[in-house]
């Protein structure tokens, strides 16, 4: 039998989306048939996790293939130059076996505009505080969606940021232009123009970046009447919240931790949810578009987030902790049949898996040698046999929303342990009895064999770290905290 040539990917990564909020996963309040639908027809993982959860960090472990402790990124900082911290990537490496590599809408890296494998990028990568200090506002020439918006509106002074609505905010609006200026369709129509003008005689990689559903929470109007007018579950509520009541901001409206009116909670989780179908409605498109070039059964697609959003779970937003909110992920595979021996034939694949596993499987669908840089796996014996990829995963992030702590968990088959390295407090949670992590078992003396063994499985993942969080094989609270390694830091430029 003849080998198919090399086949086509689009990754599609959007950002701040949990993994429960589409409708495969059983949100009911979700509309989202064209994501439900590649599901139904490839692989997806219910317990897919983003190990570093916030933009900066998360988006190198999706590029390089790494853990944080190999990419040596912990927590979020803007103006550390990715190329030279990070040379090898999955579009370099496709690029380099002869891919065509082009990047559309958000890259989150530093310098502005550097491409790190891309042959070429469209880019939108929102608010990005470091490049808005530096040159006064958005810059059309850092910013290609901010010189569409310019260009298209006649308005030299065009903000994606004027609808008065934060850029991390839980604030809501529909958005306020005409819905073929949102810069949720620019990424769509941006891809979907490199479709129609990429080079015929090589395989390529589209990688589909949408800005949304991280703030600005600004679908379009008649998406936001449609949710308004929609319930949600009410998010839940831990035993264990009051612990951290010091740190609360009960009603701020860019507060990670804190109390806030129910009304505002509705518009936010509709606004979040009316944003999500708005994407949903563009993977149709793009569907369209590659079955219209006749593209669409030699192409894999795979649909990732970089991390997840509390919204509002235990009183928290946004991202960084490791709550299953925050640090859950969708994650969707679909090879087409020509391509598909070998990996199996679909459904859900109940494996432990990370963000740095989506650059080895990519490579080995493509027939392309994983660098040795790599430490994330490939997921074809778990999507051809079942099989486990691993029995736990360490996640972690520096955060400064209940506390100044670097949060640490460890994901086991049934639990999940965090603890806190500024005061050294822990939490144990049983995933399968309590999924939404409303009940803290750290301090049940019938856990407390359970804690141990994972408080050993942290342990042995700090040992070697440079920050001092394991002596003579005990965890040490206090020490002072890194968003990066050491390594890392040697190439930050501000």
């Amino acid at each position: 039998m003849s080998t198919p040539p090399r086949p086509h990917i689009v990754l599609v990564c959007v950002d701040q989306m949990r993994g429960d909020a589409w409708g495969g996963a059983g949100a009911h309040w979700a509309d989202t048939p064209n994501l439900d639908d590649l599901a139904r027809g490839g692989h997806w993982f219910p317990r897919a996790y983003s190990a570093t959860p916030t933009c900066v960090p998360a988006r190198v472990a999706l590029f390089t293939g790494q853990s944080q402790e190999r990419h040596g990124r912990y927590g979020y900082r803007e103006g550390i130059s990715f190329p030279d911290a990070h040379p090898v990537t999955l579009q370099s490496t496709l690029r380099d076996a002869g891919y065509q590599t082009f990047g559309v809408g958000k890259m989150h890296v530093f310098p502005d505009r550097a491409r790190c494998g891309f042959d070429d990028v469209r880019l939108h990568d929102g608010f990005l505080h470091t490049s808005r200090r530096l040159t006064g506002g958005p810059s059309g020439a850092i910013d290609d969606y901010v010189d569409f918006l310019r260009q298209e509106t006649g308005d030299p002074r065009a903000d994606p940021q004027d609808t008065g609505i934060g850029c991390n905010a839980i604030t809501a609006r529909p958005w306020e232009r005409e819905e073929r200026l949102h810069p949720t369709r620019w990424v769509a129509d941006e891809s979907v123009r490199f479709l129609e003008r990429r080079d015929p005689t090589r395989p390529f990689l589209l990688y589909l970046s949408f800005h949304r559903p991280h703030a600005p929470l600004d679908p379009p109007g008649w998406l936001w009447d449609k949710h308004r007018a929609r319930s949600s579950p009410t998010p839940p509520m831990g035993d264990w919240v009051s612990r951290f009541d010091e740190h609360r901001r009960d009603f701020g409206s860019e507060a990670e931790f804190g109390a806030q009116k129910p009304s505002t909670l509705h518009d936010q989780r509709a606004a979040y949810h009316a944003s999500i179908e708005f994407i949903d409605l563009q993977l149709n498109r793009l569907r369209e578009a590659l079955s219209d070039h006749g593209l669409l059964e030699d192409t894999i697609i795979a649909f990732v987030s970089d991390h997840g959003d509390m919204l509002g779970d235990h009183d928290m937003q946004r991202k960084s902790v490791g709550y299953e909110g925050a640090a859950r992920v969708p994650f969707v595979l679909h090879v087409p049949p020509a391509h598909r021996q070998g990996w199996g034939e679909g459904g859900a694949v109940d494996a432990i898996v990370e963000l740095r596993d989506l650059m080895p499987t990519l490579l080995d669908l493509a027939g392309v040698p994983v660098p040795d840089t790599v430490d994330g796996r490939s997921l074809r014996p778990a999507m051809a046999e079942g099989a486990a990829v691993r029995d736990h995963l360490h996640g972690e992030h520096v955060i400064g929303s209940l506390g100044r702590h670097g949060l640490h968990w460890i994901r086991s088959e049934r639990h999940k342990y965090l603890w806190f390295s500024g005061d050294g407090h822990e939490q144990l949670f049983d995933l399968v009895e309590d999924p939404q992590e409303r009940h803290d078992l750290a301090a049940r003396p019938e856990h407390a064999e359970e804690l141990a063994r994972h408080r050993a499985l942290l342990v042995a993942a700090l040992a070697e770290r440079e920050e001092g969080f394991v002596r003579d094989g005990v965890l040490v609270p206090g020490r002072p905290l890194r968003t990066e390694a050491s390594w890392v830091q040697e190439h930050a430029r501000l």
